[in-house]
This record gives C-alpha cells, sequence and structure tokens, in this order.
C-alpha cells in the first residue's frame, strides 16, 4: 500500500524559508553565553595556568577546589599537581560529586578525591592544604562564617585562598547578593580578615566574553605564624 504524502503549497514553503533564515537571528547572545562556558573556550578567558600560578600551585601541591560545580578547575588542578599531589572537589550536590569521580575515574586521576560538603563544613583534612579555590560559590556561602573557619584551619600555615566571584558594587545587603548571584569583593575582604585570613592582592578582574559583567579575583593567605 503506498502512502500519500500532503504536498505544501509555495506559501508554506516561504514561510519555513524566512524561519530557517530569522531563526540565527533570535539566539546569538544565548548561543554566545553558551560558548563562553564551555571549557574549551573557558581555558582562554578565565585563565586557570595564572590562577594555578597565583596559588603557587606545583607538582606534588594539594589542593581544593571548594564548591567545585562540574569540576572544570577540579581537572585542572589535577593536571597541575599530578599523581603526587592531591585534590579535594567538594561541592553540597552528590550529583556534582557524583559526576567528578567517574570523570576522574574515566581520566585514571587517583589524585582526586571528590567530597560531598556540608553547608558549614567543607570535611577536608585540617593542616593539610596548600591552596583552596573558590569559584563563582562564595556569594552562595549561606553558612560562610562556620565555612571559612573550617577552611582556615585545613590550609597549611602559609597556604592560599583565591576567591574569584561575580563582581557586584559595594554596600549592599548580604541577602540581596545572594539573591543577584554576585558579591562586592570588599565584602568578601572584610569577611575573610575576620576570619583571620590576611589579603594579599586583587588580581585584575576577568571580563566574562557575551557577558555584560565579569569575575573579580581576590588573594589570601594563612599567616605563616
Amino acid at each position: 500500500m503506498r502512502l500519500r504524502t500532503k504536498r505544501l503549497s509555495p506559501s508554506w514553503f516561504l514561510v519555513i524559508l524566512l524561519f530557517s533564515l530569522a531563526t540565527p537571528l533570535l539566539l546569538p547572545q544565548t548561543q554566545s553565553n553558551a560558548n563562553a562556558w564551555d571549557w574549551k573556550t573557558r581555558d582562554s578567558w578565565q585563565r586557570p595556568q595564572q590562577v594555578m600560578d597565583s596559588l603557587g600551585l606545583r607538582s606534588g601541591s594539594v589542593a581544593a577546589d571548594l564548591g567545585c560545580g562540574n569540576g572544570y578547575f577540579t581537572f585542572h588542578l589535577a593536571d597541575r599537581v599530578g599523581t603526587s599531589g592531591k585534590v579535594f572537589a567538594v561541592d553540597v550536590q552528590e550529583n556534582l560529586v557524583e559526576e567528578i569521580r567517574r570523570g576522574a575515574k574515566e581520566k585514571r586521576l587517583p589524585q582526586i578525591d571528590a567530597i560531598v560538603g556540608a553547608t558549614d563544613d567543607p570535611h577536608l583534612p585540617p593542616g593539610s592544604l596548600d591552596a583552596i579555590l573558590i569559584v563563582n560559590a562564595y556569594h552562595e556561602f549561606s553558612d560562610y562564617s562556620a565555612m571559612m573557619e573550617h577552611s582556615y584551619q585545613a590550609l597549611k600555615p602559609g597556604g592560599r585562598l583565591a576567591v574569584i566571584d561575580f563582581l557586584a558594587e559595594a554596600g549592599r545587603p548580604r541577602a540581596e547578593y545572594v539573591a543577584h548571584h554576585k558579591i562586592s569583593p570588599e565584602l568578601v575582604r572584610d569577611e575573610l580578615e575576620h576570619r583571620h585570613f590576611r589579603f594579599v592582592l586583587r588580581e585584575a578582574d576577568i571580563p566574562i566574553p557575551g557577558e555584560s559583567k565579569e569575575f573579580f579575583f581576590l588573594l589570601f593567605d594563612k599567616p605563616a605564624q
């Protein structure tokens, strides 16, 4: 039995053609933003090697990616410290932690230890870390005081902490920063210095391609004495 196919009129062909031509014009910003967060593209603007240099990381170092998300920085850290080092990938979302565990197993990276943290405790071994990296996560910490106290205890004397987060103007309530998923570097510095961290420097801000916002980059350390 032959199936009869319905033939489209010339007017329908014109509608389809116009829609196909217009579609790329409807979503350029969305596509641009998606490309900006592609892992390979991020390497060109987020400067992971410079970030790790600022933290003083090398082969054999012990580091933590706190609020690791999908592990973009976790795997960069693992490459830098090598199998003689250790990278703790910490997040409160179990599905993300499990995803990193699978990725570490597939890539044969035994130096990655993925941990499900708590909102007030990253569960890091005390006095054992050379560096802690917090990217696009500090503004989300609901119990930031306890979280940073545990982070301070996890660092070795002289260990470094980097906070990279969406830039916001100073002087707003913290709840407002949380709601808008960004925070002021002045508030971060004030909170961390109250938790005994010593401010080292503010690196150059990091513009995000295709977006009208940027990251700030603050570096702290745990005093050696």
